[in-house]
């Protein structure tokens, strides 16, 4: 089959196009015909070398954690009537960059009716990640809320959820069509952290008291910045790390204004809970309520083209390699 490598810690360059043995299926798992891989920031990261102490991943490897496509085998003690199904799962070994994908049978979801295998590939991580995020912050209606990196992803369907609730919705993101696009997706105010001066419009927005609540998904000089904007009592979501590294929150400066912080720990599911959150997130965009953005597309043997453009900035909402 088909499968794309990381053949060393590096640029894009180093994700090529190789061949490897067709998996097998052992007792519990499936195989997985693939159709659709999502692409993660974090993918990017760990093949740059970032992250090890979280991510012990060494080279030569697959990338990848999840998959959507059909059931094509079965192993040892699974339902044979799983073949055929539409599924969307994390991947129980060998990365999804590939033509096909093993994966346990008890992390399998099923794909409703009516909506595609992309749709469904692009809310299998932020799906959850946004509906996890949304649960814990509480989102109360009328309050303001600051999401960060608004064109992503991700920050596309915080801002929709956080729209839903009633909140009034500051889209925080770099340039004209991230911002274009939150602005589509239910965001009240949209702001360019590229530019100088962007804290202080926050700040002018809510009319000088700041955002209730902050969703961070870039980290560094960003969502410090974000935080020291913060309204006293704000529930402060430290989860994303796209510009290099969390953002530094001062312990102390959160306690005196009363700043609940919340870091990456956040996120990291229980299997369970990730499972109840995914079908979650499928059911409501089968529903038409969340809409994941797919911004682009790149076949499987560009996967080196698609991180290559994520790291440039350039890319809204998802990226997904199409198989």
């Amino acid at each position: 089959m088909r499968v794309v490598q990381a053949t060393q810690f590096g640029g894009p360059e180093v994700l090529v196009p190789s061949q490897a043995p067709d998996p097998v299926a052992g007792p519990g798992q499936v195989v997985v015909g693939v159709s659709v891989a999502p692409v993660l920031f974090l993918e990017t990261q760990i093949r740059g070398g970032w992250g090890g102490e979280w991510f012990p991943v060494e080279p030569p490897y697959v990338p990848g954690a999840g998959v959507a496509g059909e059931v094509i085998s079965v192993g040892e003690g699974v339902d044979p009537g799983l073949v055929g199904r539409r599924v969307v799962t994390d991947t129980a070994e060998g990365g999804g960059y590939v033509e096909q994908a093993v994966a346990q049978v008890k992390g399998l979801i099923g794909v409703p009716d009516g909506l595609g295998l992309p749709a469904a590939a692009a809310l299998l991580h932020d799906g959850r990640t946004a509906l996890g995020l949304a649960e814990g912050a509480g989102l109360q209606p009328g309050e303001w809320v600051l999401v960060l990196g608004a064109g992503g992803g991700l920050g596309g369907l915080l801002v929709q959820l956080a729209h839903a609730a009633g909140a009034r919705v500051i889209g925080a993101a770099r340039g004209k069509r991230k911002l274009d696009l939150a602005g589509e997706l239910g965001a009240d105010v949209v702001v360019d952290y590229s530019k100088p001066g962007w804290p202080e419009q926050v700040r002018d927005a809510t009319g000088g008291a700041g955002p209730d609540a902050v969703f961070d998904g870039v980290g560094g000089e960003i969502g410090r910045a974000a935080f020291g904007v913060t309204a006293r009592g704000s529930r402060f979501s430290a989860h994303g790390a796209p510009s290099g590294g969390f953002a530094e929150i001062d312990p102390h400066d959160a306690q005196r204004r009363g700043v609940r912080v919340r870091g990456i720990e956040q996120v990291q599911f229980a299997p369970e809970v990730a499972k109840r959150l995914v079908e979650r997130a499928l059911s409501e965009a089968a529903a038409g309520r969340i809409r994941p953005v797919i911004g682009q597309t790149f076949p499987l043997e560009r996967a080196a083209d698609a991180h290559a453009a994520i790291e440039a900035r350039g890319v809204i909402g998802k990226t997904l390699l199409v198989i």
